[in-house]
Order: C-alpha cells, then structure tokens, then sequence
C-alpha cells in the first residue's frame, strides 16, 4: 500500500481563488498515477499530481500528457469517465462507504458515495457546484502530437456531506487516484495504487492507499 503524505497551506495564501490554488501546487511535490491496468495495447498516457489541504478544503491539481483527448459531457453527474478523465476516490474516517469524484478535462464533475461500483448516490448537484475547477492546456496545448493539459481543484469539506471533516491535521484516510477514458480511441485504466482484479473496476476500496495529513 502507498503512503502519501499531505502538506498543509494557510487559507489565506489561497484566498479561495482557484488560480492562487494552482500556483501553490506547483510547487508541491508530484506523484505519479503510473499503474496501467487491463490494458491490451499498452497504451500509458503521463499522469501526475499534486494536493495540499486548507482548514477548510482539499486542494488537488493533476498534470496529464496524452495522446487523445475529449469532452463530450457538460452536465453535472454526467458519465464524464467515458471523456478524458481523473478521478479521485476518498473514504473518511475507516468508513467502509467513500466519494468518487470524477472530473473530464474540462471539469465537469461527477462525484458520488457509498460502499460500492453498484452502490452509488449521486451528490446534489448545489453541492458538487462548491468545488471549483480550473482547466488549461500546458504550453502551447500540444507537444510532437501529445496534449498536455492540467485541472487544478479546489474541494471544500462541505462537499462530504455524510461526514463531519474537522481540521485534518495528523489524521488519515485512505485515497485513491485514477485516469481514464472509456470512449476514447485508445481506452485506459491507470492507478495511483495498484488494484490487483482481473476486470476494469477502480471502485475496489480495499486497494486504496493511505493518505496522512500533516
């Protein structure tokens, strides 16, 4: 199992503005959602992140180089898994319930809770609309026939509304980090942790990683 330690930023160094968030995260150490997983061609886009948290929220911004991009859906708890798409899938608290919260490149959002792949209740949507989100393309959007693009979140604790998050200063939970893109010429599944399952399911709880918040 992974480890991952989190750092903590002031609040007011964000100001609550999403750009002041992914700034700050550049300069947090990156790690790497380099598993690739039931995979026949072998294709492997370049995935990375970084996360920092706040006294009142999650901060969570990912790097993505990649071959094939798309975003088709626009709405809130659309299927943006079949888009270009990370992922982020937290359990608080040693529940055995946790969020999914699924993000395409554009930042649309589908975020979720319960105990399983087949027990999911999709968050409201005044709810998922506390998260902020900010896309870009890196550079000049392209590099030898690769997209590079970036999403910087911002996730307010009020957004887990089947837990009571207070400061998470040396507390844990266990986490795990995804990409992929079920509709796209060259469908992926690639993990921060490792699953070890024999057909696509990134809702295995039991191969989420721990996450310490220092």
């Amino acid at each position: 199992m992974k480890h991952l330690r989190i750092a903590y930023i002031p609040a007011e160094k964000t100001e609550g503005d999403v750009d002041n968030v992914s700034a700050l995260l550049d300069d947090q150490p990156k790690q790497y959602i380099d598993n690739l997983l039931w995979s026949v061609t072998g294709y492997k886009p370049q995935v990375s992140f970084a996360m920092a948290y706040t006294l009142d929220g999650i901060l969570l911004k990912y790097y993505v180089t990649e071959q094939y991009i798309k975003a088709t859906y626009q709405e809130i708890n659309d299927p943006v898994f079949k888009d270009t798409c990370v992922e982020f899938f937290v359990a608080f608290e040693d529940s055995s319930n946790y969020y999914n919260l699924e993000f395409n490149l554009i930042g649309t959002p589908l975020i979720a809770y319960g105990s399983g792949k087949n027990d999911r209740n999709n968050l409201d949507e005044e709810t998922i609309r506390l998260v902020k989100t900010k896309h870009c393309f890196a550079d000049s959007g392209y590099n030898d026939d690769l997209y590079n693009w970036e999403l910087t979140l911002y996730i307010p604790f009020a957004v887990f509304i089947h837990n009571q998050i207070s400061p998470l200063q040396n507390t844990q939970c266990k986490a795990n980090f995804y990409k992929c893109g079920d509709d796209l010429p060259e469908p992926h599944f690639l993990s921060w942790n490792n699953i070890d399952h024999n057909k696509p399911n990134f809702h295995l709880a039991n191969f989420f990683g721990l996450v310490t918040f220092v």
